[in-house]
């Protein structure tokens, strides 16, 4: 198993627990850190390691699942870099497409634990998971139509100062979860959600009190090993075949809408500038 900047990995009991470190943290590495590459690595080998039966995918600060970086980094060369240049964007694009189709085909359950906020990729990766545990007080955003407004649960504004496409795999698979109305309430506004409003839709398994949440996710992963791991295995694959399905009808175009925004942006020296706000499309 290689070794991973952008979050650790322990092993232990069949279980594997990825603990994925704070974005603004890994972003601040030299090299940045990029945890859509890394990420789609790990779990492509872990589906080949015969002594991994569960996968936990948890934050590793409390308070903080995977939290887009504050409003202020997209403003910085750094962001330019990663975003508006094409190599830069072509790494993260590939990563978010590799990340999500090994989540979806590994034959190994995913749960997220969800131990505070999950806005931006954070949120994209709670819902690629196959069960959501989540503390109830987590706050849960899209975030990239959010045009500076959302924030985390300390009042930090997070995400981009300007609208782009969702294109790091939640605008493909929130139609999964959602209504068509609901769906483009939440992407569209960058509406926030706590997890126990997502748990009252359906879409949360279980959100609980910050005290609970070790003790109910120890309980799912014991439920788990308990059963048959080949037709366990083979259940995950059938549940999933409409996931791959809206994967595949989605996922490369919102990446590539994306890299497109990120380009012109680029192009016209305004990555980050306000000035990119309202602009309504040309003709």
């Amino acid at each position: 198993m290689p070794t991973f900047r952008s979050f650790g990995l322990d092993i232990q009991d069949q279980v594997a627990t990825i603990r994925m470190v704070p974005l603004e943290k890994a972003f601040a590495m030299s090299p940045p850190a990029d945890i859509h590459t890394e990420l789609a690595g790990a779990i492509e080998a872990l589906r080949s390691d015969n002594t991994v039966r569960v996968i936990v995918l948890t934050g590793a600060e409390d308070g903080i699942f995977l939290v887009t970086p504050p409003v202020d980094y997209y403003r910085t060369p750094a962001a330019a870099a990663r975003l508006g240049d094409p190599y830069g964007m072509w790494n993260v694009g590939t990563g978010v497409i590799r990340c999500f189709q090994a989540m979806t085909e590994i034959e190994k359950p995913i749960i997220a634990k969800v131990n505070g906020d999950a806005i931006g990729f954070g949120q994209s990766l709670m819902l690629g998971c196959d069960l959501i545990v989540a503390r109830e007080d987590a706050r849960i955003s899209d975030v990239h139509m959010g045009m500076g407004e959302v924030q985390d649960a300390s009042g930090t504004a997070v995400g981009l100062p300007f609208g782009t496409v969702p294109g790091d795999g939640g605008g493909a698979i929130i139609p999964l979860f959602m209504t068509p109305t609901k769906a483009k309430e939440y992407m569209m506004l960058s509406e926030t959600y706590t997890a126990a409003e997502l748990a009252a839709m359906n879409i949360v398994n279980r959100a609980v009190p910050a005290a609970d949440l070790d003790g109910v996710t120890s309980e799912f992963v014991g439920r788990l090993l308990k059963r048959s791991a080949f037709a366990l295995a083979w259940t995950k694959r059938i549940l999933n075949r409409n996931v791959a399905q809206q994967l595949n009808a989605s996922i490369d175009a919102s990446v590539a809408y994306e890299s497109l925004n990120f380009a012109h942006i680029q192009r016209l020296g305004l990555l980050g500038d306000p000035r990119t706000l309202h602009r309504p499309p040309q003709s």
